[in-house]
């Protein structure tokens, strides 16, 4: 609903391009663009989720390739092929890493000249650890109105953080923010350029019956996901 229709705009992708799924998760990303005609790599640090991408992928299995791999390695993603894709996607998954250098500095060697990369992140502005939605009441010349809104008491200053991705998850997982200096500018120190940027948000109907603090609704204004469309420079180190 909310991520995937932009991340398809910005990365655009076409049948017979070869394509990256950094931290693939269970594979579902990797299926659409399987299904799209797309030549796909994708792998996960966590070897149960692509288990789990293996058993799910029942179409296209001859346009997926699943490995284990770990996104911070960079002698393990050269092993990809220098100069091999077209462009490369990250959904929701940068801010599960401890570091991010390795991968932005060895992407553009990945990448054929002018690849894209496009992933997206939890907003770092809005939506981090320290982040708290409020709703407060103000008196109006007389009338009282209910004023919703997001503070933010941290952000600056890169933290790690616990937290459940679902409700009911059986234990919580490390995240990792990143303020938009630090998360675009290993990107940019590593020769991408930045050229498209979106920041989707939940419309005021979203979700039905959901708690008046929920995202979208009250908070329709506020966007919970920043998507970014980084370019390769051509060159290759």
């Amino acid at each position: 609903v909310l991520i995937w229709p932009a991340t398809e705009r910005l990365l655009d992708p076409h049948p017979g391009e070869h394509i990256l799924d950094i931290g693939c998760g269970n594979g579902l990303y990797a299926r659409r663009l399987a299904a799209l005609g797309a030549e796909t790599v994708a792998f996960d640090f966590a070897e149960e989720m692509i288990a789990r991408a293996l058993a799910r992928t029942t179409e296209h299995r001859d346009r997926i390739h699943y490995a284990v791999l770990d996104a911070t390695d960079a002698d393990a993603l050269l092993s990809l092929g220098e100069g091999r894709f077209d462009s490369a996607v990250s959904n929701m998954a940068l801010f599960d890493m401890a570091e991010i250098g390795p991968l932005m500095r060895t992407l553009p060697r990945l990448l054929l000249p002018g690849g894209r990369f496009v992933f997206s992140v939890m907003h770092p502005c809005f939506n981090n650890p320290h982040a708290t939605h409020l709703a407060e009441m103000e008196d109006r010349d007389g009338d009282i109105v209910t004023l919703y809104s997001v503070r933010v008491s941290g952000y600056i200053t890169p933290s790690t953080s616990r937290g459940a991705a679902i409700r009911g998850q059986p234990r919580p997982q490390l995240y990792f923010h990143r303020p938009l200096q630090v998360l675009l500018g290993a990107a940019l120190d590593a020769g991408f350029v930045l050229d498209a940027l979106e920041e989707p948000s939940f419309p005021p109907d979203h979700p039905p019956g959901g708690s008046p603090l929920s995202w979208g609704g009250n908070l329709s204004e506020i966007p919970p996901v920043l998507i970014c469309r980084m370019r390769s420079t051509g060159t290759i180190a």
